[in-house]
């Protein structure tokens, strides 16, 4: 949490207006490459409004926020060359998108306190990351890195 609670409480609804703009970005890349698979473009643009999220939820120390947008576009990074995004890949990653809008909306507004159990926002990460082909994943942007389990190993 910041030290400056009144200035922290200030900047928040800009953050959640852009928070929300830049999702709803991501949702129309994803949209868009339902209808066409691969869309480099849609890639591209979801790529970055990923990294953008990820960034002012940082400047406002909303770590679960910032960290999952930078799992998800460190995943995306990785696999954007050499996977197909097919159906359950997409399927994944609007699970994704869906935890992250509901995360946004439960921000405490005055304190920035988001009380969740970090194992769902592994779990959505995970299946994305089984269907685009990655088993062991980690994120190469920072140290912090959720610990992913096989998915066969979950259904065990």
């Amino acid at each position: 949490m910041p030290n400056d609670r009144s200035d922290w409480a200030q900047r928040f609804p800009e953050f959640l207006v852009e928070a929300e703009t830049l999702l709803a970005k991501s949702e129309e890349c994803l949209s868009h490459l339902q209808l066409i698979s691969n869309d480099r473009d849609a890639i591209d643009c979801m790529l970055s409004t990923l990294l953008k999220l990820a960034n002012k939820a940082d400047a406002l120390e909303l770590e679960a926020i910032s960290e999952f947008s930078l799992h998800l576009h460190g995943l995306l990074t990785q696999v954007q060359d050499h996977v197909d995004l097919h159906a359950q890949a997409l399927e994944a990653l609007k699970d994704c998108f869906t935890l992250m809008a509901w995360q946004l909306e439960l921000v405490d507004p005055s304190t920035g306190q988001l009380g969740l159990d970090e194992s769902e926002q592994a779990s959505l990460i995970e299946a994305f990351a089984c269907q685009v082909g990655q088993t062991h994943f980690q994120l190469p942007h920072t140290g912090k890195s959720l610990t992913l389990v096989a998915w066969s190993e979950r259904q065990a």
